[in-house]
């Protein structure tokens, strides 16, 4: 795995928001190698100073690049004016941003759709963005797009080649509710089965004593310990 994007645990977006530079420090710790797309939550690119200021804090943290879905170029240019690194997304949008479009759906389905989706990509490159993402788009789409640019493009629930190809892990861990899991999907492990199965053996073997062993644990030098039962007793 090449890239690794990501947002910050939390309860609402404004935690997540909080949440996001520390969470950076402790992926860049644990991956050390990994390509890290830090997904900047709408709020944080609202203006172009303010996007500037949050993404010199992230990148400061350890990420190699900044995602803004949807950015505006006058943003986009800013950022990369100032030395931002910018890995961004076209075709469909995410979350709240799709109620404009009539919600999460495939897109570049007609050839004025998809050049559309063309337009902006290439305006997207010609702006400063260093790679991006594709979703959502027919195969013929994304290879024709992914072959036309300069930059890396991305598949996710595109099909093509492209240059690389996205998978939420969600869907290749089977996490998603039965009858949700997208066509692009592939699972490749089943997350729950596995951690359930997990649980199940530890709870088993506390209950049977098989868990914890002396392995499992250290004991006390002999005279440490009758001098704890001695000052103990005396209690």
């Amino acid at each position: 795995m090449d890239i690794v994007r990501y947002t910050a645990p939390g309860e609402t977006i404004e935690h997540r928001i909080a949440n996001l530079p520390w969470w950076t420090r402790e992926l860049r710790r644990v991956a050390q190698f990994v390509h890290l797309n830090a997904y900047l939550q709408t709020p944080e690119f609202a203006e172009k100073h303010k996007a500037l200021e949050r993404s010199s804090i992230l990148m400061a943290e350890g990420a190699d690049s900044i995602l803004p879905m949807g950015v505006n170029l006058d943003t986009l240019e800013f950022l990369a004016a100032n030395h931002i690194v910018v890995f961004g997304h076209v075709g469909a949008l995410s979350g709240w941003q799709t109620a404009a479009h009539g919600g999460y759906k495939r897109c570049g389905t007609t050839a004025e759709t998809a050049m559309e989706i063309y337009e902006q990509a290439y305006a997207y490159q010609e702006a400063g963005m260093m790679g991006m993402t594709i979703e959502l788009t027919p195969r013929e789409v994304t290879d024709a797009i992914a072959a036309k640019l300069r930059v890396p493009v991305v598949a996710v629930a595109a099909g093509g080649a492209a240059d690389g190809s996205e998978l939420v892990h969600f869907d290749l861990f089977g996490m998603m509710p039965a009858g949700r899991t997208g066509a692009h999907a592939k699972v490749y492990a089943n997350f729950f089965e596995f951690a359930a199965g997990a649980i199940g053996a530890f709870g088993r073997d506390v209950q049977s004593g098989a868990y914890p062993q002396p392995e499992h644990g250290y004991g006390m030098k002999e005279d440490e310990l009758d001098k704890f039962r001695n000052a103990l007793a005396k209690k």
